[in-house]
C-alpha cells in the first residue's frame, strides 16, 4: 500500500522544533520536572494512571532487567497502578534463531514476570498476535508519520548498526510506530523509560497529537499524549565489563542457578589493583560489582566498597556471589513453583490476551468512527 510523505502542510499541527525521531521537544530538563511531578501525582492518586510496558521475548530476563525495570513495573502495580505488560513476539519473527523458540521464550518472559511479583490479577500480560485490533492500529497511525521521520528515528539506526547490514526489515522500520499502536490501543497514559529513550516515545506523542488534530475536532481528544516516567536505575555491566545482553552471555538470569550465579561472578572482569574502591569512571568493573552487592543488600556502594577493603577481587566476588544469591532466593524459588504448571501460565496468558483485546476493540472502534471507516 502507498505511503505519502508529509508536506510542511500536512505537518503544521507540530509543535516548534518537533520531528518523530528528534530530540524531546520539552527538553530533558523539562521531562525531569514533569517526571517528578508525576512521581508526586503517583503517591497520591495512583489510580487516574495506567502504564504500558514491556519486552521482545527473546531469551530469559537478567539482573539488569531486574534492577533497571522489572522492580519499578511491581512498585508501580504496588501503588495501585493500571499496569498493561506487552510481550512483543511479533518484532522479534525476523530473527530466526529466536523465533524457532519463541513459544519457550514467551513462556520464560510470563515466568520471570510472576517470579518477581507482577500480579495477573492486577496487571494485564498479553502478546501482540493475540490482540488483532491492537495490530490493526498500525495502518492508520503509518499515515500520520513520514518516512523521513522513521529514518531518523534513534531505534531504527541502532537496529540496524547492530545488525551489520545495511538496512532491516520492514517490520523493525516501523517499529516505533508499532510500540505507538501498543501505547495508545490502551491510552496508556505513563511510560517509564529511560532518557534515552524520550525520542522514541515522542513518536507516540507525535501520532496521538497528529491524530487528535486530523480526526479529533468533532469527538474531542481520543488519544492521549503520554508522559514519560523517567528512570533513575543504575546501569549494570555484563560481567565481561561490556552491555548486560542476554545475546552475549555475560548476564546473570534471574534464572540461574545459584551455582551458576557463582560461576559467572567468579569470571567477571577486574582490574589489577588489591584495593577495592567505587569509582565508576576509573574502574568501571569493580564499580559494577560494588553496585551489584549494594543494589542486592540494600547499601550504598561505598560502603560496601570500604568494607571489602583490601580483600581484593576474590572478597568482592564472594560478597556479591552471596548478595544476589540471598537476594534472588526468594524469587528463584516462586518461579520454580510457578513453571511446574506450565498450563497455568498459557491461561494467564489467554486472560491477559482476552483482556487486552477487549479493551483494542474498543479503541479501534473509536478509530473507525473518527477515521469514518466503520461502514
Amino acid at each position: 500500500m502507498p505511503t505519502t510523505a508529509y508536506s510542511s502542510a500536512d505537518t503544521a499541527d507540530a509543535r516548534p522544533g518537533e520531528d518523530a525521531g528528534g530530540p524531546d521537544p520539552l527538553g530533558l530538563s523539562a521531562a525531569r520536572r514533569r517526571s517528578a511531578e508525576i512521581e508526586d501525582q503517583l503517591a497520591t492518586d495512583p489510580g487516574r494512571f495506567r502504564v504500558l510496558t514491556g519486552d521482545r521475548p527473546t531469551g530469559r530476563l537478567h539482573l539488569g532487567h531486574y534492577f533497571g525495570t522489572l522492580r519499578n513495573r511491581v512498585r508501580l502495580q504496588d501503588s495501585g497502578v493500571e499496569l498493561m505488560v506487552v510481550i512483543a513476539d511479533y518484532q522479534v519473527l525476523t530473527d530466526r534463531d529466536v523465533a524457532d523458540r519463541l513459544t519457550e521464550n514467551v513462556e520464560e518472559l510470563v515466568l520471570d514476570y510472576l517470579a518477581v511479583g507482577v500480579d495477573p490479577e492486577r496487571a494485564t500480560i498479553f502478546a501482540h498476535s493475540a490482540v488483532p485490533a491492537l495490530n490493526q492500529l498500525l495502518l492508520p497511525f503509518l499515515s500520520l508519520v513520514s518516512v523521513p521521520e522513521l529514518n531518523r528515528n534513534p531505534t531504527v539506526k541502532d537496529e540496524i548498526a547492530h545488525s551489520r547490514r545495511s538496512s532491516v526489515s520492514g517490520l523493525m522500520y516501523v517499529y516505533p510506530v508499532h510500540q505507538a499502536a501498543d501505547i495508545l490501543f490502551c491510552k496508556a497514559n505513563l511510560v517509564p523509560v529511560g532518557q534515552d529513550q524520550l525520542p522514541h516515545l515522542e513518536v507516540t506523542r507525535t501520532v496521538a497529537r497528529r491524530f487528535n488534530a486530523r480526526y479529533g475536532r468533532a469527538a474531542g481528544v481520543l488519544l492521549p499524549e503520554p508522559d514519560a516516567l523517567l528512570s533513575d536505575a543504575p546501569l549494570l555491566l555484563g560481567t565481561d565489563g561490556g552491555k548486560m545482553s542476554k545475546s552475549r552471555g555475560n548476564a546473570i538470569a534471574l534464572a540461574a542457578s545459584a551455582d551458576e550465579t557463582a560461576r559467572l561472578i567468579r569470571g567477571a572482569k577486574t582490574d589489577a589493583l588489591r584495593h577495592i574502591t567505587y569509582d565508576p569512571v576509573a574502574r568501571p568493573e569493580v564499580a559494577n560489582l560494588v553496585l551489584l552487592a549494594a543494589l542486592c543488600l540494600g547499601r550504598d556502594p561505598r560502603q560496601v566498597a570500604d568494607e571489602v577493603g583490601d580483600g581484593g577481587a576474590a572478597a568482592l566476588k564472594r560478597l556479591v556471589t552471596e548478595a544476589v544469591n540471598e537476594h534472588l532466593a526468594p524469587l528463584r524459588a516462586r518461579r520454580s513453583a510457578y513453571a511446574a504448571d506450565r498450563g497455568h501460565l498459557r491461561a494467564i496468558l489467554r486472560e491477559g490476551n482476552a483482556r487486552a483485546e477487549a479493551i483494542a476493540e474498543t479503541t479501534l472502534g473509536e478509530v473507525r468512527a473518527a477515521t469514518r471507516t466503520d461502514y
